[in-house]
């Protein structure tokens, strides 16, 4: 077929990669150093411009599924010392409280991912709120959501409103305000933590005591028109609070939606980390979601849906079979023989 000669420059060599080399001699790349202002302008590909994969997931967690939420990361300190705290002091963790199944009664909560509990969520969203108010790391606010030129009601706002940092309780009863007022989901709390968490980490900026009403107010506002099919107008927000205009309420829309970038996707994954995390977060404070016993009703309620998804998916399996066949299933068929003329 030819010698190693006859075919190559030399014995080491491969004719296609001499060829390569005229090729580059002949057509030299140019650089960016080389394009002339008179080419027009250099344009930078995306993927220099994008960050790589773990700068992203550390710098938006609200976007990326993998990443830690930021209530979390701050309300583990708390935590922390308030167990080092406990043991140190050998304080006793008194009576138990939460319920435990046994072999006769089994206890389940009425909480899942796609129907959570809305009392229960809207106490874990304003747990989180307030971790990320007391941990804040500076004080960092941007006027249109600081409630000293911009207040929610026309009582006068204390001098030392920004000094003071509020409590659970009253970030829990402002949010369940607005979510009883407008009618609105557990679903619809959890997309508020995760546009909240969004806008931090976007505009570079705090959650603190003289801007967290109208953070909160601004992130339910956009979060109930994204996921709510009936979603409430900026009017109806201002028949709950009375003393709010509606320029006032537009105009903080408009800016919210500037700062996150108008990115107001949120993921199924996104949303089942967040979902998670808050139940973590509500085990950690001993806000445990209200457990019952398994009734008979509720038993058969589930076996129905269990019996449902298996003949949902017993379908999907065949339609699958359909299209491919593995291995196993090959000694059943017999191969037609071939008639030769």
């Amino acid at each position: 077929m030819g010698g190693s000669v006859s075919c190559c420059i030399s014995p080491g060599e491969s004719p296609k990669v001499h060829r390569r080399q005229l090729e580059l001699e002949e057509c030299p790349i140019t650089t960016t150093e080389d394009v002339s202002e008179d080419t027009g302008t250099y344009l930078q590909h995306i993927s220099d411009r994008e960050l790589p994969e773990e700068l992203a997931q550390e710098a938006n967690p609200s976007d990326h599924p993998r990443a830690s939420t930021l209530f979390l990361n701050k309300s583990q300190t708390d935590v922390r010392e308030k167990r080092k705290s406990n043991y140190m002091n050998h304080v006793s963790p008194g009576t138990l409280t939460k319920k435990f199944s046994s072999c006769s009664t089994i206890f389940i909560d009425d909480s899942t991912v796609s129907q959570p509990n809305l009392k229960s969520t809207i106490k874990c969203v304003a747990l989180a709120i307030y971790y990320h108010i007391k941990n804040r790391d500076s004080n960092r606010s941007l006027d249109i959501f600081d409630e000293k030129k911009h207040p929610l009601s026309r009582e006068k706002v204390p001098d030392d409103y920004c000094e003071v940092d509020p409590e659970h309780k009253l970030i829990y009863r402002f949010i369940r305000m607005l979510f009883s007022s407008a009618q609105l989901t557990a679903e619809c709390a959890i997309v508020t933590l995760v546009y909240l968490e969004r806008l931090l980490t976007y505009a570079e900026m705090d959650i603190c005591p003289c801007n967290w009403k109208r953070i909160v107010l601004g992130a339910i506002l956009l979060a109930s028109k994204v996921w709510d099919d009936q979603a409430v107008w900026n009017v109806d927000y201002c028949q709950i609070l009375k003393d709010i205009t509606v320029e006032d309420m537009n105009e903080m829309e408009r800016h919210f939606l500037e700062l996150l970038q108008f990115n107001i996707n949120v993921p199924a994954s996104v949303y089942a980390k967040y979902y998670f995390d808050l139940r973590s977060l509500a085990d950690d404070n001993n806000l445990s979601f209200p457990l019952e016993p398994l009734s008979k009703k509720r038993a058969q309620k589930l076996e129905a849906i269990s019996r449902l998804c298996e003949d949902k998916y017993k379908d999907l399996s065949k339609a699958a079979m359909k299209r491919s066949v593995s291995a196993d299933n090959l000694l059943g068929f017999q191969n037609s023989q071939a008639v030769l003329s």
